[in-house]
């Protein structure tokens, strides 16, 4: 009588329980199995595990003010380290026992497997946000990369200095610890009712991913100077200073009139600026008569050399200037015979001292 086939694969700790329980246990390795799982033959206890490693695909500074994409490549590195015999085969071995040894040692090697990879990507400065929540990468054999790389968005502050700043990618994912294995007859078509028993447990590893911020020169307005007196033209005085990283030369700022106000004289030379350091532009203005008296806002850019030779044009720096209220024409009059006043008086002296002098001659 022909013997039919049966063989059942009995997983006593499903992939799917290991997930569930992913983010709550540690990573940990067992040297023994749990009480419930003891059905079958344990041959081997293989030693190893995933191994993952990641690599930033692209570019990997950034400029502050930043909201881009980091894309991160996974590959699992990992490797069978080692093995022990648990069951002594130098005896006399049955044929079933030989077939369910060499099995086992088939399921021992996906130890290397890392299943369902979940990861984290976290910021250790606050000058740089991750956006992005957990992500998946599936799950991957030894020797492989993933075929879509996982993706988190980030943000840097306007505010963040120059240099490297560390990410943390915590990585989790289950992965096989051990197999027992079990079967009744070994025969022409395999093992009848093979049972293999498998249990999982969960790894994680944590990664640095580091980021840098390019430096940069930027600039603030630190002093407005000088009076700007409705339907007159007035001398503006504006101190700039370089509060970034990097010095810059040939440097010109360039003002945006608009009315109130005009000019025939909207640029001025203000050379090189180390950081921290200072520099005064002067722009000659025109108050239209019809201004209003109160704050206005002038915008201005620099053009500058920068430390690679590169031109390049800053960002929009606003300048708060106040106007005056007009003088009054009786007021200006006023103001007219005093100095034609003061003037005669200065002309008459002069006169009066050169005549003195031609008389004592």
């Amino acid at each position: 009588m022909k013997t039919k086939r049966n063989t059942s694969l009995k997983i006593i700790l499903p992939l799917i329980a290991a997930l569930l329980i992913l983010f709550a246990m540690p990573a940990q390795a067992q040297s023994t199995f749990p009480e419930y799982f003891d059905f079958g033959e344990n041959y081997y206890t293989v030693y190893g595990g995933p191994n993952l490693t990641a690599t930033v695909l692209g570019d990997t500074e950034f400029s502050r003010g930043d909201t881009v994409i980091v894309t991160i490549n996974l590959m699992n590195k990992g490797l069978i380290t080692g093995f022990k015999v648990e069951k002594d085969l130098s005896i006399p071995a049955s044929e079933l026992d030989r077939t369910l040894q060499s099995t086992e040692f088939s399921y021992e090697t996906q130890k290397t497997t890392a299943i369902g990879i979940v990861g984290f990507l976290t910021s250790l400065d606050p000058a740089v946000k991750v956006k992005s929540g957990q992500q998946e990468a599936g799950s991957l054999p030894a020797g492989q990369q993933t075929e879509e790389p996982i993706q988190y968005t980030i943000e840097i502050s306007n505010n963040a200095q120059a240099g490297t700043y560390p990410l943390l990618l915590t990585l989790m994912y289950g992965f096989q610890e051990n197999i027992q294995i079990n079967g009744d007859n070994k025969t022409d078509l395999g093992i009848t009712n093979l049972e293999v028993g498998m249990w999982y447990d969960v790894g994680s590893q944590n990664i640095t991913i580091p980021i840098s911020v390019k430096g940069d020169a930027r600039f603030e307005v630190t002093d407005v100077s000088g009076e700007l007196v409705a339907d007159e033209e007035g001398l503006l005085s504006v101190t700039y200073k370089n509060v970034g990283d990097l010095p810059i030369k040939d440097a010109t700022v360039r003002i945006s009139a608009s009315d109130p106000f005009s000019t025939t004289d909207d640029q001025a030379f203000i050379g090189s600026i180390a950081p921290g350091e200072s520099a005064v532009a002067l722009f000659n203005l025109k108050v239209d008569e019809t201004a209003t008296t109160k704050m206005y806002a002038i915008n201005s850019e620099i053009k500058y050399e920068d430390v690679d030779g590169h031109d390049q044009i800053s960002d929009v720096i606003k300048i708060q200037v106040e106007t005056l209220p007009a003088i009054p024409t009786s007021e200006k009059l006023g103001n007219l015979k005093i100095i034609v006043a003061g003037l005669l008086v200065v002309v008459v002296a002069a006169i009066g001292l050169r005549v003195y002098k031609n008389r004592k001659q």
